[in-house]
């Protein structure tokens, strides 16, 4: 008795040990990861000649801060606000135009075990696996040809490359749902409408919520597609215009750029803070269930 409990506080200093050393780890690459923000922020209070030197690393203290300014004027000047609301429309509109259109498809390839339903789910999933480089050129002249060259419309062609992603994940939790539910619904008189948005969305909230998010990264964050697509006269997201603050001969306004960063990267930051348990519970449920 004496030995088995001696061998058990044994095992359990070693997993004590390897519990705190683990936790000094991810502290570590935690720290690593959020260190660039931190970096964005303090660079962002700097004048600009503070930026350019080798006074980059240090705190924005002394006659090297720079207040606010460097905002006014990535605002102002550039006209940050304008590209603050196309991408915040083009960001909106493509994902809640992903989540209707891919949960009604998942729901479909779900409950008719056909062979066009099936041919339908691998071409979503096979969609995940092509690169966007491949089809960048035809896309843009497609776009051009239909029209759907403007933040208006381009909606339907992050439809097109964020249903296999969502399709996946919708799919994979819609399996779970037990028929005899919706059945029920059914005999109390509901139509197939009324049972896809009263008893299948409120079930699938937490794939809803984690497929919004990841895709909401996506299209917020996206700079190649829309500088293909969009006239980039008359048009441009946030991520495009951030290119606009490098001048001539290779200058770059430094202190008004991470201004606009910081600024850039603040909703996404708050809104997976937020919702990051939907997140994981989504991504599970989409994965392994079914």
């Amino acid at each position: 008795m004496d030995k088995s409990v001696a061998v058990g506080k044994s095992m359990g200093e070693k997993k004590k040990i390897a519990n705190t050393i683990m936790t000094v780890v991810f502290s570590i690459l935690s720290v690593l990861w959020i260190y660039p923000i931190i970096m964005i922020l303090f660079n962002s209070l700097k004048v600009e000649s503070a930026i350019s030197t080798n006074r980059i690393f240090e705190l924005p203290i002394g006659d090297a801060f720079n207040g606010i300014k460097n905002f006014v004027y990535g605002i102002s000047e550039m006209d940050f606000l304008s590209s603050f609301w196309y991408s915040l429309f083009i960001t909106v509109s493509s994902v809640v135009l992903i989540i209707l259109c891919c949960s009604m498809c998942a729901w479909y390839i779900c409950r008719v075990n056909s062979k066009a339903a099936k041919a339908i789910y691998y071409l979503c999933v096979f969609s995940m696996v092509v690169p966007f480089q491949m089809v960048m050129f035809t896309l843009s002249k497609t776009a051009d040809t239909l029209k759907l060259n403007t933040p208006y419309d381009i909606c339907i062609i992050y439809l097109g490359f964020g249903a296999g992603l969502a399709v996946f994940m919708f799919t994979g939790f819609m399996k779970s749902i037990p028929l005899e539910i919706e059945e029920a619904a059914m005999i109390d008189g509901c139509s197939p409408l009324q049972i896809f948005f009263k008893v299948v969305m409120p079930i699938t909230k937490p794939t809803t919520i984690s497929t919004a998010i990841l895709e909401t990264m996506w299209v917020w964050n996206d700079y190649l597609l829309p500088t293909l697509v969009l006239d980039i006269k008359n048009y441009r997201t946030i991520p495009m215009n951030i290119q606009y603050f490098r001048g001539s001969f290779g200058s770059v306004q430094m202190g008004p750029m991470m201004a606009c960063i910081l600024i850039t990267v603040l909703p996404i930051i708050i809104l997976y803070l937020i919702c990051q348990k939907y997140i994981i519970e989504g991504v599970v449920a989409g994965a392994v269930k079914g």
